[in-house]
């Protein structure tokens, strides 16, 4: 299902763009225009940025051993990156908003069905680490 909003309008869109443009086009500046949810964008993104190696790590264990981070495209390493940020940083969103806003922010860059394949790791990542945290 699409979302009828602007993709201006999604935070996690933005936090998307934004750590795609720092891990992968090397863009020195991060800046934040003014936004509704922009405190919530910036603490994403710096979070994110600021942990790489955990989160990475966190995603290299959790998705098991035949599966490596790096070899997936770019825009879902960012996404799990972000997410699992989100996870493990921010325990009162509950994993379905977590899972279902990122879902609807990756329809602005993925097919439906990377979607699927996107919500299956994700579902899988987060059970893993809210139990494991809980």
């Amino acid at each position: 299902m699409k979302t009828f909003y602007s993709p201006k309008n999604n935070p996690r869109v933005i936090i998307i763009q934004k750590l795609y443009g720092k891990f992968f086009n090397d863009e020195e500046k991060l800046d934040f225009p003014k936004h509704r949810f922009k405190k919530f964008i910036k603490d994403i993104v710096s979070g994110t940025i600021e942990r790489n190696e955990i989160l990475t790590e966190e995603l290299d264990k959790k998705l098991g051993k035949n599966f490596r981070l790096n070899n997936l495209d770019k825009l879902f390493q960012v996404i799990l990156k972000s997410a699992t940020y989100e996870l493990l940083y921010k325990p009162n969103v509950s994993i379905k908003i977590i899972i279902k806003e990122y879902l609807n922010a990756s329809n602005f860059f993925l097919d439906e069905s990377q979607t699927k394949y996107l919500n299956a790791l994700l579902d899988n990542i987060a059970k893993k680490i809210r139990l494991s945290n809980a």
